[in-house]
């Protein structure tokens, strides 16, 4: 399977509004329900995807680290999961229940919201300011699977302190790499 880039959202745009249903519990998530005075995390992520399951430790601990802070997270599963049972909301819920996911993990089933987010890859990362404006869109950090980099989520963690510090977010970012969405036909 190639490894796909991320399409690299327009920094400075706004996060498109979602309603999406949680995976976990059933129950319906708006941007505006999850929108931070700090900042704001969405990620693209699946189940199936190696890149994703290389990462979802960190995932936790991210969120574990930042949610204290102020800062919200938000997980997003727009694959077919016809072709892709695996990433059923079925077994997104067993997943985030396995790995214990402080964040809602939604099903995007019509892929509308990928679309808007420009997103193309698993995992995808988008970082929106207080007034959710794109400053920080790729990668987590520099690991892959079998790079032998350890994972660290650097990447994301430098935007968020630049957030939380009033700093400019860094402005060299790198494109996250991993599965393509599984677009439906």
């Amino acid at each position: 399977m190639p490894a796909v880039e991320s399409n690299m959202f327009p920094l400075g745009k706004k996060a498109p509004a979602f309603e999406l249903v949680n995976a976990v519990d059933g129950k319906t998530v708006r941007l505006e329900d999850v929108k931070s005075d700090v900042a704001t995390v969405i990620m693209f992520i699946c189940n199936h995807c190696p890149f994703v399951k290389h990462v979802q430790h960190e995932l936790v601990r991210l969120a574990n680290d930042y949610q204290p802070k102020g800062v919200t997270f938000v997980a997003i599963n727009s694959n077919d999961v016809e072709k892709y049972p695996e990433d059923s909301p079925e077994n997104m819920k067993k997943v985030a229940e396995e790995l214990g996911y402080p964040f809602p993990y939604l099903f995007d089933e019509t892929q509308e919201v990928a679309k808007a987010y420009q997103a193309a890859c698993t995992p995808d990362f988008y970082v929106f300011d207080r007034d959710l404006k794109c400053v920080y869109r790729g990668q987590l950090d520099d690991s892959r699977p079998n790079n032998g980099i350890p994972v660290t989520g650097e990447s994301i963690r430098a935007a968020l302190d630049a957030l939380l510090n009033n700093e400019p977010v860094p402005e060299k970012q790198k494109p996250s790499i991993g599965c393509s969405i599984k677009w439906k036909e």
